[in-house]
This record gives C-alpha cells, structure tokens and sequence, in this order.
C-alpha cells in the first residue's frame, strides 16, 4: 500500500534526479479529490488535443515531446504531499500547474501557488460555491484563476503560457483556434442554407 510518505519521498527523490527537461512532464494537474476527476478531465481533454501525451512514470517518458502529470493532493487531508508537490514542482520539470478544489473551502490551487512561487499556477474551481475561495488571493500572491467547472479552459490557459517558450505549441493553439473558427463558419453557412428545420434534421 502506498503512504502519503512514500509519495513525498517519491517527489523529493524526481526532483534531485536532474532529468533532462524534454523528457519530465510539463504541466502538473492536481486535484483535491478523484471525486473532482469528471470536472478536470476537460483539462486532460484539452491538452490531448493539443498533443501531449500523459506521463505516468516519472522515468519513462512517452513518445510525445509535451506531457502533464495527475496526482490527487488534499490540502487539507495531506497537507505535507500538497507542500512537497509545490516545493520540488519546478525541479521535477514542471513548468505550469493547474490545480482543482471544490467546497467552500477550495484552498488546494491557493496554497500550492504560494509554495511553488513563481511557477505559475491556474485554479479551478470544481463548484459554484469554490469560486470565492480559489480567486481570493491577497495582493502580490498571485494565481490566475478559470470560471467553476472550466478545466479545458485552464489547460488552454496552461499551453499559452508555456507557448512563449516553446513556438510549436503556439502553432498549436492557433491551429485549434482556425479549427474552431471553421468550424462556426461551416455551421453558421447551413443554418443559413438549410434553414431552421433543414439544419435539426440534419443535426439528429
């Protein structure tokens, strides 16, 4: 069986392994529960999209040049594993991390942006009520922030931050973004051609 101390000392042991920065995961997904699994999924959705690959042993990266990590982490629960993933985060290789919380008391994104400072850190709030809590972060302890819910949307936000160090998945980005342009255009032109009740039928 796995100990929350075991996972500590796993992380402390990747982080003074010196790996080569191509091969360790780029992007850190954390959450405060797997209950909040079905929410954050937009956040692994997103980044398969864009074409990285998950990356579940530390020293045996896959294929893909981009990856990201998941790992459960409750600030409160194991609040020494949330401090040991945001202390050894940037020395591991990770260079963004998103992180979710639900309840009123959503401190998981909060807290790990103060211990992985500088590195940036996008919260989501899993839940409606969560919104105050990951956004309620005082002057010059900053976290940027995504709407309840919105996880595809702080994995964008993840590769637009890294995109400024890394042209190719800028190219990336706006190859999605043309996607969904064509994509408007295309259905905005049969719903003009078709008609209102043309367009349903073909839609079912």
């Amino acid at each position: 069986m796995t100990t929350e101390q075991d996972l500590i000392d796993e992380l402390h042991a990747q982080a003074d392994a010196d790996r080569d920065p191509a091969t360790t995961p780029d992007v850190g997904i954390i959450m405060g529960s797997d209950s909040d699994l079905d929410v954050m999924s937009g956040a692994h959705e997103a980044l398969d999209t864009l074409g990285f690959g998950e990356q579940t042993d530390f020293d045996d990266a896959p294929d893909e040049r981009f990856t990201y990590e998941t790992y459960v982490v409750s600030a409160h629960r194991t609040p020494d594993l949330m401090y040991a993933y945001g202390e050894t985060a940037r020395a591991r290789g990770v260079e963004v991390i998103i992180a979710g919380a639900g309840g009123k008391s959503a401190d998981l994104p909060n807290m790990t942006a103060s211990i992985a400072y500088p590195l940036p850190v996008v919260g989501v709030p899993v839940q409606e009520k969560s919104v105050d809590s990951v956004i309620g972060m005082p002057t010059g302890a900053p976290i940027v922030a995504v709407d309840a819910g919105k996880s595809f949307n702080a994995a964008l936000s993840a590769v637009q931050m890294l995109a400024r160090g890394y042209p190719e998945l800028e190219d990336r980005l706006v190859e999605y973004h043309e996607e969904l342009v064509a994509d408007v255009a295309e259905t905005s032109a049969a719903l003009h051609d078709l008609g209102i009740a043309g367009f349903r039928e073909s839609s079912r």
